[in-house]
């Protein structure tokens, strides 16, 4: 479904990106992984059109997209939902929600994608007339991820999802983020907990210095012994029942 080729790009004369190969399948999740500063953002803000692509080149779903504007990029299914959490609080929450559904015009698929995201998120629909601000942390992201879904997307691309969220918070995000995937979207997803990712994750890639480290099964991955040390502190803590059931 995505496949990235040879991607160069970065900001101002700053290269970020050195050659970056990444492909996602329909219906997976694959894990992007790094610490901060690596290249992760850099890599989904080219994928979403909001970086120029030096090199390289972008497919989507057989289409070519390197440099298409955002909003083309969206159309053609392939949406981020950006790390900052952005959500505008002055607006309810369903006014939030319906952002997401700018680029369309089919009023009855966006009410059936709404009540597909209350279904995701419930307890988005208890607060759907509240205003964002009065949100807690976990609930924005929520909200955010929701947002995503409301353009309908074909490949949903997750900046951190768990940053600075409690850890219980943290499996209930990723919990719906494994059903969102078994309802048939593909899913790539950008983190620093390592651990959690890859054992959602059905594929991962490692980036340093925007430059691809290591690729494999996310199961192998986990039991890399370089990953344990780099990464997951030797030791692995398996809740897979927990996110996965």
């Amino acid at each position: 479904m995505l496949k990235v080729s040879g991607l160069t790009t970065g900001y101002g004369k700053i290269q970020i990106l050195q050659g970056v190969d990444l492909n996602v399948s329909e219906g997976q999740i694959v894990a992007l992984l790094g610490g901060n500063g690596t290249g992760k953002t850099t890599l989904l803000k080219a994928l979403s059109g909001l970086l120029p692509v030096w090199d390289g080149a972008i497919e989507f779903d057989g289409q070519p997209i390197q440099n298409l504007p955002p909003h083309t990029i969206v159309r053609a299914g392939l949406t981020q939902v950006t790390q900052g959490k952005d959500a505008y609080p002055a607006m309810t929450v369903e006014e939030n929600l319906m952002l997401g559904a700018y680029t369309r015009n089919n009023k009855p698929a966006i009410a059936n994608d709404l009540e597909r995201v209350y279904t995701f998120f419930p307890r988005l629909l208890e607060r759907r007339t509240q205003l964002s601000a009065t949100l807690s942390g976990g609930e924005v992201q929520m909200l955010v991820i929701g947002r995503g879904l409301m353009a309908s997307p074909k490949l949903l691309m997750l900046d951190e999802p768990s940053s600075a969220l409690a850890p219980k918070v943290v499996m209930d995000i990723f919990s719906t983020i494994n059903r969102i995937r078994k309802s048939g979207l593909s899913i790539l997803m950008v983190e620093q907990n390592v651990r959690m990712a890859l054992l959602l994750a059905d594929y991962g890639y490692i980036i340093r210095d925007g430059v691809i480290l290591l690729e494999g099964e996310a199961r192998d991955l986990i039991s890399d012994p370089n990953v344990k040390a780099s990464f997951l502190g030797g030791t692995v803590v398996d809740t897979t029942r927990d996110i996965k059931a």
